[in-house]
């Protein structure tokens, strides 16, 4: 399975995004994907994710309201539509994909998933 992602860039505060999440090597269903962050020394944090078994998607508070994740499994990817950015949403994001978990109960940890991306950079600044 390989996952790529694009979309980043740099964006002025309050401006938008849409990152990318394209899987190959395995059929598109019964996944849950995830998008992450890593901002230069700071710990990995989970942003929001979505299971394609009941559709339900999950969101951290940092970013609930402003970010939205759906998928298009038609073209086997996700998307993480970013609205409102701010300068503390700059990062790399990455994506990741776990298949058989079924419905999840919310965020899930990194280390559920089995398959990462290389990440995109994204850059909020005026």
């Amino acid at each position: 399975v390989q996952l790529v992602e694009s979309g980043g860039g740099l964006v002025q505060p309050g401006g938008s995004l849409r990152l990318s999440c394209t899987a190959s090597g395995y059929t598109f269903d019964d996944y849950t994907i995830g998008w992450f962050r890593q901002a230069p020394g700071k710990e990995r944090e989970g942003v929001s994710c979505i299971s394609s078994t009941d559709g339900k998607t999950y969101y951290a508070d940092s970013v609930k309201g402003r970010f939205t994740i759906y998928s298009d499994n038609a073209k086997n990817t996700v998307y993480l539509q970013m609205n409102n950015l701010k300068a503390e949403d700059t990062a790399v994001y990455y994506c990741a994909a776990v298949y058989g978990l079924g419905s999840i109960p919310g965020l899930i940890d990194a280390y559920e998933y089995d398959y990462w991306g290389q990440g995109t950079q994204v850059t909020v600044s005026s």
